[in-house]
C-alpha cells in the first residue's frame, strides 16, 4: 500500500513540473511572437515615416534609431573599397553583394551603401563584375538597414575584395573610415547593372505559434494521461472487480 502512495504522489509530483514547463514554455513562445508582431509594426511604421535627407542622417542622435527609415543622400563613393559579400541570394540565383562606402556630403563621415546584387562567374571563381562607381557628388534612394548580415565563416575573416562578410568596427579599423552603425539599402533605379530586389522585412511569427501549440498540446497530453491512468483507469478497475465479486 505504501508503494501504490508513494508511487502516485511521484507521478502526480512529476506530471505537474511538466504541465508547469510546458505551459510555461507555450507561454514564452507567445510572448516571443507578441514582441515580433510590435517590431513588425514598428518596422511599417519607419517604412511610412519621410525619407531623411543627407543632413538629418548626419544630425541623429542615434543613426540606429532610423533602421528601416527611408533616405535620400548625397555623397561621395570612396575609390577603391567596394567590397563583394560572397553567397548572397537574390530571386533564388547566388551571387555577390556590392557594398561600397560612401562619404556623406558636407561631412567626414561614412555610410556603407548595399548597393544591389551581382551574379558570380562560376567559370571564374575570383572574378567580380566591374560596376560603375562613378567619381563626383552622387545621390541615391535606399532605406536604412543594420550592418550587412552574416553568414556562417570558417576561421578568420578576410579582408579581399571578395568576402564571406564585413565586420563594421573591423571594416572602419583596416580602412581608416570614419563608418556610421548602420548601411543603407539602395533602392532607386539606375544604369549600373546592378538587382536591386531587396525582400521585404517581414518577421515570422507563425513559427512561435506553431511552437506554442505544440508545448500546450504536451501540456494537455500530459494531463490527460495522469487523468486517466491514474484517476479514471483505477476506477474503472475498482468498479469490474466489483461486479465481479458480485
Amino acid at each position: 500500500m505504501q508503494a501504490r502512495t508513494w508511487r502516485f504522489w511521484f507521478v502526480t509530483g512529476a506530471t505537474a513540473l511538466t504541465m508547469a514547463a510546458t505551459a510555461s514554455l507555450g507561454l514564452w513562445q507567445l510572448d516571443r511572437a507578441a514582441q515580433k508582431l510590435a517590431l513588425q509594426a514598428q518596422i511599417n511604421e519607419r517604412g511610412g515615416l519621410p525619407a531623411w535627407d543627407t543632413q538629418q542622417l548626419l544630425g541623429a542622435a542615434d543613426a540606429t534609431t532610423g533602421v528601416h527609415r527611408p533616405v535620400r543622400l548625397s555623397g561621395t563613393w570612396v575609390p577603391g573599397r567596394t567590397v563583394y559579400l560572397d553567397n548572397r541570394q537574390m530571386n533564388s540565383r547566388v551571387g555577390f553583394f556590392v557594398v561600397t562606402p560612401l562619404r556623406l556630403e558636407g561631412s567626414e563621415r561614412v555610410v556603407l551603401v548595399q548597393r544591389g546584387w551581382v551574379p558570380r562567374d562560376f567559370n571564374q571563381r575570383n572574378r567580380v563584375a566591374d560596376v560603375p562607381t562613378p567619381a563626383g557628388l552622387v545621390r541615391l534612394e535606399g532605406r536604412l538597414a543594420p550592418p550587412p548580415g552574416k553568414l556562417y565563416e570558417l576561421g578568420e575573416a578576410g579582408r579581399g575584395v571578395i568576402r564571406q562578410n564585413i565586420d563594421l568596427a573591423a571594416f572602419a579599423q583596416e580602412t581608416g573610415l570614419p563608418l556610421l552603425g548602420v548601411s543603407v539599402l539602395q533602392t532607386d533605379a539606375a544604369a549600373d547593372g546592378l538587382l536591386r530586389e531587396w525582400p521585404l522585412v517581414a518577421i515570422d511569427v507563425q513559427k512561435h505559434h506553431g511552437y506554442a501549440f505544440q508545448w500546450f498540446a504536451l501540456c494537455a497530453l500530459a494531463g490527460f494521461l495522469y487523468l486517466w491512468f491514474q484517476i479514471l483507469s483505477p476506477r474503472r478497475k475498482r468498479r469490474s472487480h466489483g461486479t465481479d465479486a458480485r
